[in-house]
């Protein structure tokens, strides 16, 4: 009954952002697991030269896109369709903060984060909607997952006030999404991770050391993992997860779940 209950093979997967940080610890998971993965980045040659090295582990092509606007998105799944023509898996890991203080925290900080992190994954999902509900049946639905954040969740005192903002609209935009997907055979999940060694959170750390009041602001003390993060998804996107939509999964190492 179990068996290949966390096999992916013959999936095809996007994953926005996937050539870097949290998004190539996903994209590195979901190759293993046997699907075959699309990553995309702003800059062509990091999206080129991360989908050479991931594809000693399996399929993966790249694509240039700075998901910004609307229209960067727009064009993107037009591309993806036309070269690939199948997607059962999408990730929207794209993002983008801005962190100071709150006397002088700037109205530019605004447009460009909520773009990224709200506008540009319902952007993705309505494009792809004609691969998705073609992918998925009662049985194996298609696949969406919205990256969040704890700082979504629970007040994480970072001034990053419009990066906050943003990933609680995500959180609130998976459940919507959820809800009027479940009849395409559709699900829609959101993960919610706390702190991993990644770009966001190089301030906090000096190479492998982690500064040690952050380490105890988290209930299992210690920073995730990318086996955490990509383990958490490989269970939403395979037949494990089949039967969970409008989930908020944190992957925080406690703090959401013992704050």
């Amino acid at each position: 009954m179990s068996e290949g209950l966390f096999d992916l093979t013959g999936k095809y997967a996007l994953v926005t952002g996937g050539a870097q940080g949290l998004g190539r610890m996903i994209a590195e998971g979901l190759l293993r697991a046997g699907a075959a993965v699309a990553i995309t980045s702003r800059n062509a040659q990091i999206a080129e030269d991360s989908a050479a090295q991931m594809r000693a582990i399996g399929p993966c092509t790249a694509y240039a896109a700075d998901l910004s606007t609307p229209e960067a998105a727009v064009e993107l799944v037009r591309r993806y369709t036309s070269d690939v023509g199948k997607c059962d898996i999408l990730v929207n890991n794209a993002g983008k903060t801005w962190g100071g203080p709150i006397d002088s925290f700037p109205d530019k900080a605004w447009p460009g984060v909520m773009a990224v992190n709200v506008q540009t994954p319902f952007t993705m999902v309505r494009e792809l909607l004609p691969l998705l509900r073609a992918s998925g049946s009662g049985g194996d639905p298609a696949r969406i997952i919205n990256i969040g954040s704890v700082a979504g969740v629970k007040v994480e005192r970072l001034q990053a006030y419009s990066y906050a903002a943003s990933k609680a609209a995500i959180h609130m935009l998976t459940r919507d999404l959820a809800g009027d997907l479940a009849h395409d055979n559709i699900t829609v999940n959101a993960i919610v991770p706390g702190f991993f060694p990644t770009k966001m959170t190089a301030h906090m750390r000096d190479e492998d050391k982690v500064d040690p009041s952050l380490l105890t602001h988290i209930p299992m003390k210690r920073l995730g993992a990318p086996d955490d993060i990509a383990g958490a998804v490989i269970f939403l996107c395979s037949r494990a997860g089949g039967y969970v939509t409008g989930a908020q999964l944190p992957i925080d190492g406690g703090l959401v779940g013992c704050g």
